[in-house]
């Protein structure tokens, strides 16, 4: 064995190489609210529509990301005030949802009847991957 491994060490070894990159596999649940962008991103979106309509030829999305980032830098805090404004009241959206969906979760009401209405009205059997 290399390094003046026995067999048994090696074998270990390898063992625990196998197992250090397997990950648990989550579902995400398609009810759950997306978080809602920072005011960068929400500036962002003005930005590249103004962006396409100087530069059409443009399909470097990296040209882009750099340009708005240079933009972003050189603006003051009163140019940035009304993204900021709108990603806060997209904020607070969020949370009311997302406050919504956790009460809906806790209930059972969200998630669960999707699952047993299908497994109820056919006669397949479903196998869980876990």
């Amino acid at each position: 064995m290399k390094g003046g491994q026995t067999k048994s060490e090696a074998t270990s070894t390898d063992q625990r190489l196998k197992t250090r990159g397997m990950k648990k596999k989550t579902t995400k649940d398609p009810n759950k609210p997306k978080r809602p962008p920072s005011a960068f991103f929400v500036f962002l979106d003005d930005f590249r529509r103004e962006f396409n309509e100087a530069n059409p030829n443009n399909k470097s999305v990296a040209a882009v990301g750099k340009a708005a980032g240079a933009k972003w830098k050189s603006m003051s805090e009163e140019e940035k005030a009304p993204y900021a404004s709108k990603a806060e009241s997209r904020k607070s959206e969020y949370l009311k949802s997302m406050q919504q969906y956790n009460m809906n979760l806790a209930s059972g009401t969200n998630r669960g009847e999707d699952d047993e209405s299908k497994s109820e009205g056919s006669d397949e059997v479903l196998i869980q991957d876990f």
